[in-house]
């Protein structure tokens, strides 16, 4: 009788610590599920926009009167709006530290760094980059340089109210024919005033060597000169022809400008998206980030 008691009240302790344990299992899988739907809930806002990778997408900020005064320089109107075409690469976690593409598009044919973007979007996502493209929601009167720069500044600082961290991401600019000599300007402005934690320009179909102009206009200093400046065009440029381009060269290096890298391509006067993602690559391994 006693080993009968004994097996039957050890049947019914094991049946209940069998079902403690399913009981703790089924609150750490009901916990879990928990914490996956409470970091789906958290998902990174940007000027009331939810921060998605892979397509672009657009805010619109507020301008500061700080900024709208650059802007209105040589007669422009007083933007209280700004917008902004953004890209996020995979994985993309604003607790973590992104490098940033600023794009800034020439003047010909009306055209705006928006519509830039999209050109810079596959090799920006592929090498782990953030794309952002400025404008403002009216049009300048004059696309001058403080136009340009104002809308820069009001965007990063849109940015950077949401994120603070960003302000120590390392920045590259990029642009092609005019955009690529209104980079070189912007970059060393901002450089003059350490805006921005500058990695690296990436000028495409260049034939004039606005770096070293704004480098002795705005003298943002000798550290300036170690920058990163990948130069990109056609064989068949008959714009910024490869000649023009090795001009720049030479004019960078005389400057005093002393990582200057020439690339050419078979092609005319446009954007190669491989050499884009070549350089962003290369600044990534002189900046060590």
């Amino acid at each position: 009788m006693r080993l009968r008691y004994w097996t039957i009240a050890t049947g019914i302790r094991l049946i209940r610590e069998v079902t403690n344990f399913l009981r703790i299992g089924l609150l750490l899988v009901l916990l879990w599920f928990c914490l996956a739907l409470a970091g789906t809930g958290d998902a990174a806002t940007l000027a009331g926009q939810q921060v998605k990778t892979g397509p672009l997408i657009e805010i619109h900020f507020p301008v500061s009167k700080y900024f709208q005064d650059i802007a209105a320089q040589g007669g422009n109107p007083r933007p209280e709006t700004g917008r902004a075409v953004l890209s996020f690469p995979p994985g993309f976690d604003p607790a973590r530290r992104w490098p940033i593409l600023i794009v800034t598009s020439t003047t010909d044919f009306h055209t705006t760094s928006p519509m830039d973007a999209p050109a810079y979007h596959p090799p920006a996502d592929a090498e782990g980059w953030v794309i952002l493209a400025p404008d403002a929601t009216i049009k300048a009167q004059h696309d001058s340089t403080p136009w340009r720069l104002a809308m820069l500044g009001a965007a990063l600082e849109a940015v950077r109210k949401e994120w603070p961290q960003s302000a120590k991401w390392p920045v590259a600019f990029a642009g092609f024919s005019g955009g690529a000599k209104r980079s070189c300007l912007l970059g060393a402005m901002l450089a003059k005033g350490h805006a921005v934690n500058i990695c690296g320009f990436f000028l495409s179909g260049i034939n004039h060597d606005n770096m070293s102009e704004a480098y002795k206009t705005y003298q943002p200093g000798s550290d300036f000169l170690n920058l990163p400046i990948w130069i990109s065009g056609g064989m068949n440029d008959i714009i910024a022809t490869p000649s023009l381009e090795g001009s720049v060269e030479v004019s960078l290096r005389r400057t005093g400008f002393k990582r200057v890298r020439v690339v050419h391509f078979v092609g005319v006067h446009q954007l190669k998206r491989s050499e884009v993602r070549l350089a962003l690559r290369w600044f990534r391994e002189l900046g060590g980030f």
